[in-house]
């Protein structure tokens, strides 16, 4: 296996605060990630790096066999599949849900002058398919609900054939059946041994698909653990990771955590 993201001694500094310190992280082909952490973890900031949208104020990031700082990110960032609420947020409301995947072959958001050919239409189709989404297809971005806009950002994250996908919080903001929609289908996904290199980032366990295969715990801007999903999320761990008492319990692939 290859490296797809590698991290050395990268930090983040940013007005003052560091927000990232001394990440040595690599993800390798295959492999599922969940990134773990409470809020202001660094969490975002790592994501920001791994998909080429922000560099590191000390440290080297490795992605898809480039070096950031001296690779073109316009180049980069076709081959990386990216769902966030950022991204979300530059999606114009009246954009029919269909022009907000296919847009992703070239890259931007919001549909222009660009041409597409059947085969891209094809693509969108059957990837809105594959995420319960195809009835959404003529409805304009700003009429969905929130899991509605989830599953169509994954698709659209998927559209390029991404060699690594980054999915920010992906389940933050859905309702109960909502949410365990989301983490089935994104299970499906995780379990295609064809599918990309996967990095979900989340606050909560609940939200670990099945499939996933490591997992890194972050604090403040550091590493508290990563490694191997089977036995580096325990309880101890992630006692750490969120600074109080915490219990944890694995059902079939998936997981629940409380306190007392």
């Amino acid at each position: 296996m290859s490296d797809v993201l590698a991290l050395a001694g990268v930090s983040v500094v940013r007005g003052g605060a560091t927000l990232l310190k001394e990440i040595d992280w690599e993800v390798e082909e295959g492999q599922r990630w969940a990134v773990l952490g409470p809020n202001g973890a660094g969490k975002t900031t790592l994501l920001q790096l791994a998909s080429g949208r922000m560099h590191p104020s000390t440290g080297v990031v490795g992605i898809l066999g480039e070096v950031l700082g001296a690779v073109d990110v316009f180049e980069l960032r076709p081959r990386i599949g990216l769902a966030s609420a950022s991204l979300a947020d530059r999606i114009p409301g009246s954009e029919r849900v269909g022009d907000v995947v296919v847009t992703a072959s070239y890259g931007v958001v919001g549909r222009w002058r660009e041409s597409y050919d059947a085969l891209d239409h094809s693509r969108a189709g059957e990837l809105l398919e594959a995420l319960g989404a195809a009835h959404l297809r003529d409805r304009t971005f700003g009429t969905l609900s929130e899991g509605e806009r989830k599953r169509v950002q994954i698709a659209r994250a998927l559209m390029t054939d991404p060699e690594l996908m980054l999915l920010d919080e992906p389940a933050a903001g859905l309702d109960l059946g909502g949410r365990e929609d989301l983490v089935r289908r994104l299970g499906e996904i995780a379990g295609d041994v064809m599918a990309p290199a996967l990095v979900l980032v989340t606050h909560h366990v609940e939200e670990i698909p099945p499939h996933f295969t490591d997992v890194l715990l972050l604090r403040e801007g550091a590493v508290v653990a990563q490694g191997p999903i089977e036995i580096t999320l325990t309880a101890a761990n992630l006692s750490a990771t969120f600074g109080l008492p915490l219990h944890l319990e694995q059902r079939g692939s998936r997981y629940l955590a409380w306190s007392d």
